[in-house]
């Protein structure tokens, strides 16, 4: 009962969207195959572009060592005879892996007066804007929710055609996957109770017990750290490692963990919706957001490329400014992705 307690304080805050997320993190996570829509920014068709050349993005091995696997995709190109683009033109939809209960980001808004609480988001728009410039309409796309650890399985299994679900580009991941180039850039960040006496990524997190996802950057950031020195050996980072980054939020406001660790752009948006909670400290690490595909798309890879390089230039800052500059503020520039950008051919 206690614990019920001081969940219902936590979400005071929450509203709704609290509401919302208790329910998601404390049931099962299953894929879900979503008909919706949601607010984009306007952008036009891409045309022209690089025409395909041979190629492919870095090998696993070769990336080991680098220290920029976000400039590793492959060039871009408007061309669309390749396999992978025929078969989705043929099926005449995308289907596309997001995450349903990120605010902000990929969530199903329980105060909208649409039926059916449609998917809306960062990563929504840019997944609409995708099938519109791919197959001329933004609502050709069906949406499939899965967890944090299972968006490499179902690339992998075919299960969807690409993955837009804040998820970090690494050279661990490019051994599995394919990356489109980054269109978003952030950090990770320590996530505590106001009340915490934890400071940041420091030695403050001495005999805390701290939560991340599997399969996430952050839990092999923890792991990497700890063995390096660099975070402290008393910390315990693998008693709390449930496949969503939400449920860390949850077993956060039950007092179940001290800390979580993940993306700072994530947090910001858990952290704005529950006053109970803080980011602390500053981003420790710099990271980049793909669109993740099957490593034999390589077709699909290169246009999705191009539609980034048309999306930024028009329609990445009207999401932004919907979505993110309430809680990242209105200055964009920290979280554009390098410009000019690099590829691996």
């Amino acid at each position: 009962m206690n614990a019920v307690r001081r969940l219902r304080a936590g979400l005071r805050g929450w509203g709704g969207v609290g509401a919302m997320a208790v329910l998601c993190a404390l049931t099962l996570v299953f894929a879900l195959v979503l008909p919706v829509k949601g607010t984009r920014g306007d952008g036009t068709t891409a045309t022209g572009g690089q025409g395909v050349a041979r190629g492919t993005q870095a090998r696993a091995d070769e990336c080991d060592t680098m220290k920029d696997p976000e400039n590793k995709s492959l060039r871009p190109s408007s061309d669309e005879s390749g396999a992978t683009i025929a078969r989705i033109k043929k099926n005449d939809y995308i289907t596309v892996g997001v995450d349903q209960n990120s605010f902000r980001w990929g969530y199903r808004d329980p105060n909208s007066t649409t039926a059916g609480a449609e998917l809306e988001g960062f990563d929504i728009d840019l997944a609409h804007r995708i099938a519109e410039e791919i197959l001329g309409a933004p609502d050709k796309v069906r949406f499939k929710a899965i967890p944090t650890s299972r968006r490499i399985p179902a690339l992998q299994d075919g299960e969807v055609d690409m993955v837009v679900r804040t998820m970090t580009i690494s050279c661990e991941r490019m051994k599995d996957v394919a990356f489109s180039q980054p269109y978003f850039r952030t950090g990770q960040q320590v996530l505590a109770p106001r009340s915490s006496t934890i400071k940041g990524y420091d030695k403050t997190l001495a005999d805390k017990k701290i939560c991340s996802a599997s399969g996430s950057t952050a839990f092999d950031t923890l792991s990497a750290d700890q063995k390096s020195g660099k975070l402290p050996a008393s910390a315990d980072i693998t008693s709390v490692n449930p496949p969503n980054q939400l449920d860390c939020l949850v077993r956060l406001q039950l007092g179940e963990v001290d800390a979580v660790v993940t993306d700072g752009a994530l947090a910001a948006s858990q952290a704005a919706q529950d006053p109970t909670v803080r980011l602390t400290g500053e981003p420790f690490t710099t990271e980049y957001y793909g669109v993740a595909m099957n490593r034999d798309a390589k077709d699909l890879v290169r246009r999705v490329n191009q539609v980034l390089v048309d999306y930024l230039k028009d329609g990445w800052q009207t999401s932004y400014d919907t979505w993110l500059s309430g809680t990242l503020g209105r200055d964009s520039a920290n979280s554009r992705p390098p410009s000019p950008q690099q590829y691996s051919d």
